[in-house]
């Protein structure tokens, strides 16, 4: 593990404390070095209390020293206690925290991020980590845990067994009271800590090659599991008769991953049986070796108990030292990830100019030679782009698909900023507007729109803050009056059953109408809709368009729709193709033209006659 690796370590503890586990982490290092100390100062006391049972002590003495042996172990037990109770209930919540740094982080990020490939596997493999199941950071603190108490133990062992090896040839003969017998059993107790890291490390490689074999596996049993726990899915199953196709599926990869399993339990029996030989051979060495020089008079009975004892632990703990450390240097390509993933930088020019506050809402707004290509991709979606338009208007994009329709509603609302050119609102280049004011201009229903799990009205005001009568006014005006009515909880009625039982499921169509009302409801000067009556059956779609002017007011509408028959109420029609504007104007101008248009009104108004 490099100095990169720990700075980055280090970058995730703190961030955790940002995020108020501060004492969390303290509790942690409190309670390792506690549980490093402890039992050797237990050992010392105890090998007193033998020394003073062979010395010939007296009771009084003797209960005495036992006293202050048992109250030290009791208190020490009690303060340990309390710091492991407050460590690992919060470590049981460090997923959680990890996931809500993720997610802010997802939230604050530019929007082209969130449709990169390589960040989604960046979240993945973070999500994910090594061992245990506290999540990246959980699995992080609790390996520096036992990395900081087998340190503690490893030095308190080295200062508890110093006078074992202390050379006693001044006061007796004999190669066993030379310093030559103290080095040669460090260089014994040094080979085994060597052994044991090399082990461990070699045991940590064996397992990451079969888990990086075991991901792929583990996703597409994750797939398979989802099929079956979604009830969306289950129509298709159903009438498809594909159960047998996942249920093979599923026992396919659980097979794999089964086999996986044996192989690193094989590999983890061979790591055992090595560590836990070597241990108790090591552990016999050493009080054979205390037992002689008890013997030679160079020691008490009492400290061979305490000697051996201690160096039999201190071996433990250099056991596991080396085993966590393994795991640390196995985990670091997580945490790199995991700094990669929170330190994605802003692309985006953060403006600072206010939005103009205007009574009429009259923007303007002008795309001038406007082209873009997405990040990573030499081809361009749109080429040279020359559009404006007036707040007031109704207007319809049209198009093949690909045509670069959405992508032209994702540089206005700039969720991505064009590549060249420039798009002004009031003669100001929008990257010059703080976006977060910038944003408000807009109310939209994109095709791939989010109802969530929240009661109806928050759903509808995007909060929990609700204004009742604009909340009910904008389902009203979006075709859910009835709907509403019959609601049991009115807008405190939950969407879905994932919360409450009391909660409604409702139709694609009735979710449509929701995603409406709520651009409705923001009152923004512009309405974007993308495809906003897809849902829809036919008499909904009416209803929808014979009350569109009603809904949005004096606001721009921009309505994008494969449905030309829909667009015949638009003032202007827009015509995409190739990532430019092919054509331009009403229904009746464009119907008489020669041109693209037409081609797909006639394509369309077919199957109608």
């Amino acid at each position: 593990m490099n100095k990169e690796d720990l700075k980055n370590q280090f970058r995730l503890i703190r961030d955790c404390c940002k995020m108020g586990e501060t004492k969390t982490v303290v509790c942690m290092v409190v309670t390792c070095v506690l549980e490093g100390v402890r039992p050797y100062i237990s050992l010392l006391l105890m090998g007193r209390l033998l020394d003073m049972v062979y010395g010939g002590a007296g009771y009084p003495e003797l209960i005495r020293m036992a006293l202050i042996a048992f109250g030290f172990v009791g208190l020490s037990s009690l303060v340990e206690a309390i710091m492991h109770k407050r460590y690992n209930g919060r470590l049981m919540g460090m997923y959680e925290t990890q996931t809500y740094m993720i997610d802010r982080k997802c939230l604050a990020m530019d929007y082209e991020y969130l449709e990169d490939k390589e960040v989604h596997d960046m979240v993945y493999r973070v999500d994910r980590g090594e061992g245990g199941g506290f999540g990246l950071l959980g699995n992080l603190l609790s390996d520096w845990e036992y990395v900081i108490r087998g340190a503690v133990s490893i030095l308190t062992a080295m200062a508890v067994i110093f006078p074992l090896f202390a050379d006693a040839t001044s006061v007796r003969e004999g190669f066993m009271t030379s310093w030559l017998a103290s080095l040669l059993l460090f260089v014994v107790i040094g080979f085994i800590t060597v052994l044991n890291y090399v082990l461990d490390v070699r045991f940590g490689e064996a397992v990451w090659k079969y888990r990086e074999k075991e991901s792929k596996h583990n996703n597409m049993l994750s797939y398979y599991m989802g099929i079956f726990a979604s009830y969306e899915r289950q129509k298709d199953l159903r009438i498809f008769r594909q159960r047998r196709l996942i249920e093979e599926g599923t026992k396919r990869e659980i097979d794999e991953l089964d086999g996986y399993h044996r192989s690193e339990a094989r590999i983890s029996f061979k790591r055992a049986l090595v560590k836990y030989t070597v241990a108790a051979l090591s552990g016999l060495l050493v009080y054979v070796f205390a037992g002689i020089r008890a013997y030679l008079g160079l020691i008490s009975i009492g400290s061979v108990v305490t000697y051996a004892s201690s160096i039999v632990q201190m071996t433990s703990s250099m056991a596991l030292f080396m085993q966590r450390m393994a795991r640390l240097k196995n985990n670091s390509r997580y945490v790199n990830d995991y700094v990669r993933f929170m330190g994605l930088e802003k692309r985006k020019y953060d403006g600072c100019i206010p939005l103009e506050k205007r009574r009429d809402n009259k923007f303007s707004v002008e795309f001038e030679h406007v082209s873009f290509r997405y990040p990573g991709s030499d081809e361009y979606v749109i080429k040279d782009l020359n559009l404006s338009f007036i707040i007031g208007e109704r207007m319809a994009i049209v198009g093949k698909n690909g045509s670069g329709k959405t992508t032209f509603i994702k540089l206005l609302c700039r969720l991505y900023d064009v590549t060249e050119g420039c798009i002004k609102v009031n003669g100001v280049d929008i990257r010059k507007y703080d976006y977060r004011e910038y944003c408000r201009l807009f109310g939209a229903v994109f095709q791939d729109f989010q109802m969530f799990a929240f009661p109806l009205g928050e759903n509808i005001a995007g909060g929990e803050d609700v204004d009742c009568g604009r909340a009910m006014d904008a389902l009203n005006r979006a075709g859910l009056a009835e709907r509403l009515e019959n609601l049991p909880g009115k807008l405190d009625t939950y969407v879905g059953k994932e919360f409450t039982d009391e909660g409604i499921t409702f139709s694609g169509g009735e979710k449509q109408k929701m995603a409406i009302a709520r651009a409705i409801y923001k009152d923004a000067p512009f309405v974007i809709m993308d495809e906003p009556t897809a849902a829809l059956d036919p008499v909904s779609e009416c209803e929808v368009f014979a009350g569109f002017d009603r809904m949005v007011g004096n606001k721009t509408a921009i309505y994008i729709s494969h449905r030309l028959a829909s667009c015949r109420f638009c003032q202007d029609i827009i015509v995409f193709d190739k990532g430019q504007v092919v054509q331009r104007g009403s229904h009746k101008e464009l119907e008489g033209q020669e041109g693209l248009y037409r081609e797909l009104w006639e394509a369309q108004a077919r199957y109608y006659q």
